[in-house]
């Protein structure tokens, strides 16, 4: 391979790696209004996974089409507990697009 990257069909991941990807899906208000928008659903993601594992990783375990992934890495708080000061851990977010005519149901209920 010369290429530093390789294309979509040369690149294989490790399922059992895609399977530790997803940490949990993200269910808050902001998450909500984000997927009635633009047909996205967020997740918490470990901090050393990249877009296209990302990516594998939702088709594999969902059965659906992704169009795009955006992160966002968030440092953790600093927080208090009595006197001494402890800090939250930092958290790596996934926005998973969906193409068109794809849903993800995430709520658990019946569709």
């Amino acid at each position: 391979m010369s290429r530093i990257n390789p294309t979509p069909k040369e690149r294989q991941f490790d399922e059992g790696r895609l399977m530790q990807v997803l940490v949990a899906p993200v269910i808050s208000e902001k998450a909500t209004m984000v997927a009635e928008k633009s047909n996205a659903v967020t997740f918490k993601v470990l901090r050393s996974a990249t877009k296209p594992e990302i990516k594998a990783a939702v088709e594999l375990l969902f059965n659906v089409k992704v169009r795009g992934v955006s992160v966002a890495n968030i440092k953790g708080k600093t927080k208090r507990f009595g006197r001494s000061i402890g800090r939250r851990d930092h958290v790596r977010k996934a926005y998973v697009l969906l193409q068109e005519g794809q849903e993800l149901n995430l709520s658990g209920e019946a569709a």
